[in-house]
């Protein structure tokens, strides 16, 4: 092959190469993610933040933030999540999904019925003594099954079997101040117990330094709603 040839294959080879880098290189990333913003640092911007990003997933709109390679390795030096969530462990309820967080930014505690342990409450107290968290949110949400099975109990005396009779024992005084009042039975049961859970947290010395709140979630409509 004459050397000219050579060498303009070679300069035209080159130059499809620079061009194929420099349009991988400006290429948009087809799975962007939003850029990270700093933790509220305040109860009520920890739950301003909780709200709007749940807004966000009740829309169909969610930003899936703080889910990429790099926020993965940042926080594998340290974490410094803003809110805990005592939530149930109901497979509809997740709550980084439901409030539109990501990696790192909650402290999530589920149990069936969101029942408090010396367990739940010595994680409770981690995230609030340790990690210095603001907020603690006790998440109730709409047909709860632990709910339902309390009701069927008091009902029409439904056998519970083995552990799962803790779960209604401990759901069982909400569903006993609660029966009787006008209302969905279950729904107010949901509600009073979320309270209870809220108000049992509250009254702990260890959780002083943390606001505590209790909110509900609707399945159907995808939105929280905080309690009174």
């Amino acid at each position: 092959m004459p050397s000219n040839r050579r060498a303009f294959l070679a300069a035209t080879t080159a130059a499809l190469t620079a061009t194929s880098a420099a349009s991988a290189a400006a290429a948009p990333d087809p799975h962007p993610h939003p850029p990270p913003h700093p933790h509220p640092t305040t109860a009520r911007g920890a739950l301003a933040e909780l709200l709007a990003g749940n807004r966000r997933y009740a829309a169909g709109h969610p930003l899936h933030p703080h889910e990429g390679s790099a926020r993965r390795h940042v926080l594998a030096a340290e974490q410094h999540p803003f809110a805990v969530v005592v939530g149930c462990v109901d497979s509809r309820v997740p709550p980084e999904l439901v409030f539109d967080q990501g990696l790192g930014d909650l402290l999530c505690i589920r149990t069936a019925g969101q029942v408090l342990d010396e367990a739940v409450l010595g994680s409770v107290q981690y995230g609030v003594e340790v990690l210095h968290i603001p907020l603690v949110l006790v998440l109730g949400h709409e047909r709860c099954g632990a709910v339902a099975a309390t009701l069927a109990h008091l009902r029409d005396g439904a056998p519970v079997p083995g552990h799962l009779r803790l779960l209604v024992e401990e759901i069982m005084p909400a569903a006993r101040r609660t029966c009787g009042l006008p209302g969905d039975w279950a729904d107010l049961t949901v509600r009073a117990h979320a309270a209870w859970v809220r108000d049992a947290i509250r009254a702990d010395p260890a959780f002083a330094s943390a606001q505590v709140a209790a909110a509900r979630f609707d399945l159907d409509s995808g939105r929280v709603a905080v309690l009174p």
